[in-house]
């Protein structure tokens, strides 16, 4: 018999217990101090971007991860999260991949404090608005997917067809940067799962932006010699050896 617990490896039903726990939580303090219990999750754990530079919050960045705004909200996110998130664990073992997503997860964190004070300096709109949920890192760990997995066939749902995992997360990408330039209204933060897959990217390829320095580094010094050594030729050219009579065949 089929065991399903067995099929997800540890980070990813850790993760997925915390945040059905929290949103337990939430949804038991919205029950007995209705509005007050929701404010304390959405805007003291949530992340609201002026609150958390200029109201020192640092931990939101941290925390808005494992809250979520609904049953759809955080189902959706933990089923993309098992769908997806299990091989890149088996491929990663639990400790990168748990580094991985949170630094997904706090980068996207991030890049939402950026974008929205920007926009909103004055903390009057968007930067008062609290974010909250997994989306940012999951869409961290669809990018890494579709980097180490690419030809992995994804069923587009409803539809019966098949896409690669790269084509897959190169249109979520693409549905996400429109909606973000977009006015959707929909109440999503677009720019914080933008924000996961460019941290992701970067993550991914720090190694060879490294190498990137290294070879610059390398190459201007071969460079530098070659120069050198040509000035030292062209100088001595013309000179005749010291010595020539003590030469030895």
């Amino acid at each position: 018999m089929f065991d399903i617990g067995s099929y997800f490896p540890p980070a990813i039903k850790r993760i997925c217990i915390i945040c059905v726990s929290v949103f337990f939580l939430q949804e038991l303090s919205a029950l007995l101090f209705h509005d007050a219990g929701v404010r304390f999750w959405t805007f003291g754990l949530g992340l609201v971007p002026y609150a958390a530079v200029f109201g020192f919050r640092i931990w939101q960045p941290f925390t808005y991860i494992f809250l979520h705004g609904g049953i759809l909200h955080i189902l959706f996110n933990l089923l993309y999260l098992a769908m997806f998130g299990a091989d890149l664990e088996r491929a990663w073992g639990s400790r990168k991949f748990y580094t991985y997503f949170f630094v997904c997860g706090v980068g996207a964190g991030v890049v939402d404090i950026i974008v929205k004070l920007l926009l909103d300096p004055h903390g009057r709109g968007t930067a008062l608005v609290p974010t909250i949920g997994a989306s940012g890192a999951i869409y961290g760990v669809l990018l890494a997917v579709a980097v180490i997995m690419p030809h992995r066939q994804v069923w587009v749902f409803p539809l019966p067809v098949t896409v690669s995992m790269r084509v897959f997360v190169i249109v979520m990408g693409a549905i996400e940067f429109f909606s973000t330039i977009g006015v959707s209204g929909d109440n999503v933060s677009h720019v914080c799962h933008l924000g996961g897959m460019l941290v992701g990217y970067i993550y991914l390829r720090r190694g060879s932006y490294g190498y990137s320095v290294r070879n610059y580094f390398s190459d201007w010094k071969r460079r530098r010699l070659k120069r050198k050594f040509e000035v030292y030729v062209r100088d001595h050219q013309d000179k005749p050896p010291s010595n020539p009579d003590n030469w030895v065949n």
